[in-house]
């Protein structure tokens, strides 16, 4: 036995397998060599090469209750080229066009109508307060002729 065998953990078959896994599965080589470099380091926490623990792993199998892993395509899947949409004819472009301008003249008719609402009130506001003033006027204008100038 080894001497850094004395104070290592237990091998941790669960998280062993799973490296494996990626070891063996990884989609690019750096998953590939990060799942080896994790497995060493499993591999050396219980004092153990990593030959020595896979060894010990492959008796192991896995759980029943783990999802078998994905297997990934070999290239990334192709899809369908998209069609490119039919060129605008004159004509498209004209209805287009006129579509445009009623829905700017049925907004600019909508605007109108709202802003005649405001003005109208803003008109009644503006009323009373000129009949405040002509009448604070009037009171001005009577006691300025009713004193001696």
């Amino acid at each position: 036995m080894r001497a850094s065998a004395i104070n290592s953990q237990p091998l941790d078959l669960d998280r062993l397998r799973k490296c494996r896994e990626l070891m063996r599965r990884g989609a690019t080589p750096g998953e590939r060599a990060a799942g080896e470099a994790a497995a060493e380091r499993i591999a050396a926490a219980a004092g153990l090469t990593l030959k020595e623990a896979l060894r010990r792993g492959d008796g192991v199998s896995a759980p029943a209750s783990s999802p078998p892993m994905p297997t990934r395509p070999a290239s990334p899947p192709r899809t369908k080229a998209k069609l490119k949409p039919a060129p605008k004819t004159v004509e498209d472009a004209i209805a287009e066009k006129a579509q445009r301008d009623e829905r700017l003249k049925r907004r600019a008719a909508r605007e109108e109508k709202r802003l005649r609402k405001v003005y109208a009130a803003q008109d009644a506001a503006n009323a009373l307060l000129r009949e405040e003033q002509a009448k604070r006027d009037r009171e001005w204008a009577e006691a300025r002729g009713a004193s001696p100038a």
